[in-house]
């Protein structure tokens, strides 16, 4: 859970970044692409690639495809429509889709996974509900769709890894990249318009976005999902909202009710905590993740 907690730390300033600085002033399809191209430029150098079979490849390159490429571009246009806090509000409800895809996939249902992700959707909600802006229904489609590319990506990562003891993931987390990277630049490609960063400011913010939250970002989250249980990973998935919307307070002075903040933070880290000591106490232990 470390590595979690780490990146949802890393990932609570690309909510304000990307809506202060990017959202209506760089076209959306760009900045994605950008932000992906500049990831997959970390992971290239270090891949092998003969370090893992063809079809685990392929696997990896879907993966990506789904839970950076199609998943960033709903997100960036979720900003167009919406404003940063409701953006952060509306992903309550991913730990929703990973505990029901990977309750399907495993053709059963938790009820203790589904109780645990509802336990973080409620506190999430106590933190923020104002009133929604004119472009509310769309807006909230759109983060929906972010949301569950987001989650199908985590849960079959999830699962390939634990069927793949021996693949080395900083030596293989290119593919992942790489499918990000086909998409993103399609998309550019037929949908993007000539809307560029204009300021030294705003190719700061894609450098840091590409390079930390994207590169460094996802390859700790993906790693840090094979080392907890659904349940865990579910309510970890809504930590970023309590964590953002303070980030957006302290430092553009957003408005965010502190004692909403508090309350709905406190569900998010009850439902972790509980769900670790079950897990714990209940699980046995099935070997150690390799890592490189």
């Amino acid at each position: 859970m470390p590595l979690l907690l780490f990146v949802t730390l890393l990932w609570a300033f690309s909510f304000s970044l990307i809506g202060v600085y990017l959202a209506g002033q760089v076209d959306s399809y760009f900045s994605a692409m950008t932000r992906v191209l500049l990831a997959a430029a970390i992971f290239l150098p270090l891949l092998k690639w003969k370090g893992c079979a063809p079809r685990t490849a392929i696997y990896l390159i879907m993966i990506g495809a789904v839970q950076l490429g199609l998943m960033y571009l709903f997100y960036y246009q979720s900003f167009l429509l919406l404003s940063v806090p409701e953006v952060l509000l509306f992903t309550i409800f991913t730990p929703l889709y990973i505990t029901a895809l990977d309750d399907l996939i495993s053709r059963r249902l938790s009820i203790w996974n589904l109780s645990i992700a509802a336990i973080a959707v409620l506190g999430a909600a106590t933190i923020r509900w104002g009133s929604p802006s004119s472009d509310f229904w769309l807006g909230f489609a759109v983060v929906q769709g972010a949301n569950l590319c987001f989650a199908v990506g985590q849960v079959a990562y999830k699962r390939l890894m634990s069927s793949q003891q021996a693949l080395y993931p900083r030596q293989t987390f290119a593919w992942f990249f790489i499918g990000a990277s086909l998409v993103t630049i399609i998309a550019w490609l037929l949908l993007g318009k000539p809307q560029y960063p204009q300021t030294m400011q705003q190719w700061g913010v894609l450098l840091w976005l590409g390079l930390a939250a994207s590169g460094m970002g996802y390859f700790l989250w993906n790693k840090g999902a094979t080392q907890v249980s659904t349940g865990t990973l579910a309510a970890m998935n809504n930590a970023l909202i309590p964590v953002g919307l303070l980030v957006n307070l302290l430092i553009w002075n957003r408005d965010a009710d502190l004692s909403r903040i508090a309350l709905g933070g406190g569900l998010i880290g009850a439902a972790v905590i509980l769900n670790e000591w079950r897990h714990k106490n209940r699980e046995s232990h099935h070997g150690e993740y390799r890592s490189t």
